[in-house]
């Protein structure tokens, strides 16, 4: 019993490895978000992909919201579809809190939801690791950018 038990056991694969594929990854992109007033700039990102298919994303954007400084930043907590796929288009979600401040004027927060497609997640370089996301959170909110990605040696197959 024991011996039929255990042959019927799933074994681990390289697709459950690749389930559990760590990463970090930086970032680089344009944002746009329209509420009261349009905001435009550059922002940075990093992110961890702890394993499976979750990753927590930080990303800050520098710009301008009706002709003045403005900063916004958001926090995400990320459900990435297909993590460990090197080509084609990988689909996400996520949900976290975002932060809007603009010169001489109050400070928000905001609940921040989005969805996004990435190209090639499990991809380490190459011009297949940009993203594309938009979502809502202190009004509506679109980037796009590309993402260098780490992963440890063994994805490589070094």
């Amino acid at each position: 019993m024991l011996v039929l038990v255990l042959a019927m056991a799933p074994v681990p694969t390289a697709a459950a490895f690749a389930q559990r594929l760590t990463a970090t990854e930086l970032g680089i992109g344009a944002v746009a978000a329209r509420a009261r007033r349009t905001f435009i700039g550059g922002e940075l990102g990093l992110g961890r992909r702890p394993g499976g298919q979750s990753r927590f994303a930080i990303a800050v954007a520098a710009g301008r919201e009706a002709e003045r400084a403005a900063l916004r930043a958001q926090a995400t907590l990320q459900f990435l579809v297909t993590p460990a796929a090197r080509r084609g288009v990988g689909p996400y979600a996520g949900f976290g809190a975002a932060f809007s401040a603009r010169r001489g004027s109050p400070s928000q927060g905001f609940v921040a939801v989005l969805i996004g497609i990435e190209g090639a997640p499990g991809r380490r370089t190459g011009w297949q690791n940009w993203y594309i996301e938009c979502g809502v959170g202190g009004g509506l909110r679109a980037a796009a950018g590309w993402r260098l990605r780490s992963f440890p040696a063994w994805w490589s197959g070094r």
